[in-house]
């Protein structure tokens, strides 16, 4: 009788082992999946890749008579360049970054040609009257605040207007500095950024909150990057950090 139900018993045995292994293979090409799209992994690979380019392209740089900016500043400024040139929002392929970290007499714009990877321009720069004395540290996007705001920037048209040739700016960040057109925030020349102006009083004149350079190279630097181009006003505010969406 024994022998009857051998067959059987044999059968079933295989068949367990075909769907354990069925499952088995069904199990390890899930775990497959789950790694592969890990969102964690992923963007630990993403922070990793970014992190390889940036410090590549921030050796690359030639400087020349220049110096370069600080890598911290640089680092938030070609994150931000990146992905606003994905955005097909860049049309000229120059980034200016302004360090507001920095001191009122230090030379603390540079402008930076992203296809030569070279520093064309370094100047002083101004900040607003109520955003501090010799350094910046406070930051607002309301008008008549007479404060500057940090963020991303794209260069507007060029105009005539009270301090001569200017540059409008267009704030690509919600919320910290999406308000600038309306507060007519835009790049001109101003008579209170010199070198003289240091000597007498210790430190830059200050603007209404628009990032006011000298009258002496105005003109060049707003040649230089209109059409569309990258400004970039930097503080390690971790409030704008926070609320950035084009920096981490």
């Amino acid at each position: 009788m024994i022998y009857k139900f051998l067959p059987l018993f044999l059968l079933s045995l295989m068949s367990f082992g075909t769907f354990a292994t069925k499952v088995e293979n069904k199990e390890d090409k899930n775990i497959k999946v789950i790694t592969n799209t890990d969102p964690k992994l992923l963007a630990e690979k993403s922070k990793v890749a970014f992190e390889t380019r940036c410090k590549s392209f921030y050796s690359e740089i030639l400087a020349d008579d220049f110096s370069l900016p600080q890598y911290e500043s640089f680092t938030k400024a070609f994150e931000g360049y990146e992905q606003l040139k994905n955005q097909g929002k860049v049309q000229n392929e120059i980034l200016t970054i302004v360090d507001f970290s920095l001191s009122s007499s230090e030379d603390r714009m540079w402008v930076i040609d992203m296809a030569t990877k070279k520093v064309i321009l370094q100047t002083l720069v101004a900040h607003g009257r109520n955003s501090g004395s010799d350094f910046a540290n406070t930051f607002s996007n309301k008008s008549e605040s007479y404060q500057s705001s940090l963020g991303f920037y794209l260069t507007g048209e060029v105009y005539q207007g009270k301090h001569g040739m200017s540059l409008r700016l267009d704030g690509q960040e919600y919320g910290i500095n999406d308000n600038a057109r309306d507060r007519a925030v835009v790049i001109h020349g101003a008579d209170y950024v010199s070198e003289n102006f240091i000597k007498a009083n210790g430190r830059l004149g200050r603007s209404q909150g628009c990032p006011a350079v000298s009258y002496e190279i105005h003109k060049e630097l707003i040649q230089l990057i209109k059409d569309k181009s990258v400004l970039f006003i930097y503080h390690p505010s971790r409030n704008y950090v926070a609320k950035s969406k084009l920096v981490s």
